[in-house]
């Protein structure tokens, strides 16, 4: 979220009836194109922390989604839009919507609504705050969104906003999940960074590249996910030889998978493939058979069934295994807040060329410096070279 006083990228004036003319201007954003040229058709917009600018990022997108006619859904994890931060009880920014935008969203949120919406369609989902509806805003203005938590109720949410006529959905990330950063649910990936994690610059870029490092782990190649497709499919945890013959596999949750790892070991072991949660103990089998085969190819779904961390994968490699994904998550972009509602802020334009230089195979933006100085402003493209 940003802070309290940092301008959005582009607010929404009072406006009142469905068919009345609405001036869908918008800034040109690198964001938005890249999105929208890759066919990234839902995109995860999640923060580092509480306060990363994560709702400027997104209130971004439908801006420009909206400039561009595109028909826009929208939807959220957990709660986004209410006034004040539960945590620290701050002014939050809204959440600003565009006539035509369909929402999945709680019963009793429209009753907070500062836009008027009508009911598409119930969901049959429930939530603490009632049922999931399908709206359609009428207006232009603020909203608060709050949608299903469970990952295969996100699904069905999103399943339902496409049904309604949303071609481009946007989910709302919450703070401490990452399941909706999967490539199940999302086919791109905004992560919003900035001053509230704390330090300075070097220590915000560096928690955020070790964050990426886990997020943006590759995707296997065709051929050995062609070998473990069977196993993804059927969930479990299985070894293979280095040229993808089959050793063993079982329909094991994670969780037990560590020591059954090891108790199947054997000297032709070249991959081992994993489809749940990888938490400690499995990390620890893992890096003993690495140990034990040089050259390990170890596969994971992808980088939020990972819960470690950066040194933990370094550690890894320095026994000379890789790690990859079976589906590997597309970062779309890199947004930033150089301030804090908790005091501290960064010099913008300085936090954005470090950033830029910090994380070269992404596209980095601060859309609100982007918005006000448009002309001056040019993006490095993830491979080094700028775009207008």
């Amino acid at each position: 979220m940003s802070a309290p006083g940092r301008s959005q990228a582009l607010t929404p004036k009072p406006f009142k009836g469905e068919g009345t003319p609405l001036n869908r201007r918008a800034p040109a954003s690198p964001l938005w194109r890249r999105i929208r040229d890759d066919g990234m058709a839902v995109v995860s917009v999640m923060g580092m922390t509480k306060n990363t600018g994560k709702t400027v990022a997104l209130n971004h997108l439908l801006a420009c989604a909206a400039a561009d006619a595109v028909d826009v859904g929208l939807t959220s994890i957990g709660r986004d839009g209410e006034e004040f931060d539960a945590v620290y009880s701050i002014p939050k920014p809204p959440v600003l919507v565009w006539p035509g935008t369909v929402v999945a969203t709680a019963r009793d949120t429209l009753m907070r609504s500062g836009v008027r919406t009508k009911v598409l369609a119930g969901s049959g989902l429930s939530s603490p705050l009632g049922e999931i509806l399908i709206v359609k805003v009428l207006d232009q203005g603020e909203m608060e969104v709050a949608g299903a938590s469970r990952s295969h109720d996100q699904l069905r949410a999103i399943e339902s906003l496409r049904r309604c006529g949303a071609s481009q959905i946007f989910v709302d990330g919450a703070l401490g999940r990452s399941h909706h950063a999967s490539p199940a649910m999302a086919d791109g990936v905004v992560l919003a960074t900035g001053a509230a994690i704390g330090g300075g610059i070097a220590d915000v870029l560096r928690k955020t590249r070790d964050r990426l490092a886990i997020l943006a782990i590759p995707e296997a190649g065709p051929e050995m996910r062609s070998t473990c497709a069977e196993l993804f499919a059927a969930q479990g945890v299985g070894l293979w030889t280095r040229d993808g013959q089959p050793l063993w596999q079982a329909p094991i949750a994670s969780l037990n998978a560590g020591g059954e790892l090891l108790a199947h070991d054997g000297a032709e072991v070249g991959r081992v493939a994993v489809t749940g949660a990888v938490a400690r103990q499995l990390w620890a089998a893992l890096l003993t058979l690495a140990e034990r085969h040089p050259g390990l190819v170890v596969i994971v779904a992808d980088g939020t069934r990972l819960f470690v961390d950066a040194t933990d994968l370094a550690a890894l490699e320095a026994r000379g295994a890789r790690l990859l994904a079976y589906r590997g998550i597309r970062i779309a972009g890199i947004t930033l807040n150089p301030t804090s509602p908790l005091g501290g802020h960064f010099d913008a334009a300085t936090f954005l060329a470090s950033a830029r230089d910090a994380c070269p195979r992404h596209a980095v933006t601060d859309v609100v410096l982007e918005s006000s100085h448009p002309a001056s402003l040019t993006e490095r493209s993830p491979h080094g070279a700028t775009a207008a």
